[in-house]
């Protein structure tokens, strides 16, 4: 590819990601905000996929230092949302669940997620909607490697 094509590839990814991004966001926050912010039903919804978590896992998997996650769990722990329970081994160890408040917020949360993405993404065909996930699935592969790369992994 000539470095004219290329530049005008990386303008217009630059571009549409920065828009995509802005949008999906505020979309999602209108959908939960009275319920959660965008970073709190990430963690719940991270959390229910792994039964229970440590705020080390949490603060990995969100690429964000403990603290931030820290302040998080407070948070939702003072509205009942979430359950620490410590390590029978380990007790240095706290593990954290979804209370069944957190499980019932978790579910009318993504009901309201699931209807937004099911709202633009069948006003496109199967294969384009196929495709779009097979090469965003690509390009998060591909980002995945080069942080790792980064970070010496």
């Amino acid at each position: 590819m000539d470095k004219k094509i290329i530049q005008e590839l990386i303008d217009r990814y630059v571009s549409v990601s920065f828009d995509v991004n802005k949008k999906a966001a505020f979309l999602l926050k209108c959908q939960i905000s009275e319920d959660l912010t965008i970073d709190q039903h990430y963690i719940l919804r991270y959390i229910q996929h792994s039964n229970n978590c440590t705020s080390t896992e949490l603060a990995e998997a969100f690429d964000v230092n403990k603290s931030a996650i820290t302040a998080i769990i407070n948070r939702l722990a003072d509205r009942g949302i979430i359950e620490r329970t410590r390590d029978e081994n380990d007790r240095r160890v706290l593990y954290l669940t979804l209370s069944e408040k957190g499980h019932e917020l978790h579910h009318k949360t993504q009901e309201k997620v699931h209807l937004l993405v099911e709202s633009f993404i069948t006003k496109f065909d199967e294969a384009e909607i196929t495709n779009f996930i097979n090469t965003y699935e690509k390009l998060d592969l591909i980002l995945t490697n080069m942080k790792n790369e980064e970070v010496g992994e």
